[in-house]
């Protein structure tokens, strides 16, 4: 199977991925790539996200580097998930006197 093939560039600045070299590196609408250039080459490298067991392992070097930080214990399992319009609740630290409201 070739790994050739020729394809033009639109008015506005986009290149078609031929259909056999998208169904053979599984591409479809919305995959995303980096974009290399030197001289008169151009390279696309697809992106992909790291496997679940990368992610494993970054997480367990973390914990391991969190052991000697003094963070909390269960600093993951109470965060994990965690997004910015989910904050995490956490216990009162003293009582602190009011603000004015800034307008």
């Amino acid at each position: 199977m070739s790994k050739l093939a020729t394809t033009k560039m639109s008015s506005r600045g986009q290149v078609v991925i031929p259909e056999k070299i998208r169904k053979r590196m599984n591409l479809s609408a919305g995959s995303q790539f980096i974009v290399m250039s030197e001289g008169d080459v151009v390279i696309l490298k697809r992106i992909t996200a790291p496997a679940t067991e990368e992610y494993r392992g970054l997480i367990e070097r973390v914990r391991a580097k969190a052991a000697t930080a003094d963070w909390p214990q269960n600093y993951f399992e109470e965060t994990y998930g965690v997004q910015a319009t989910d904050p995490i609740e956490r216990p009162s630290q003293g009582d602190y006197p009011e603000r004015d409201v800034l307008k």
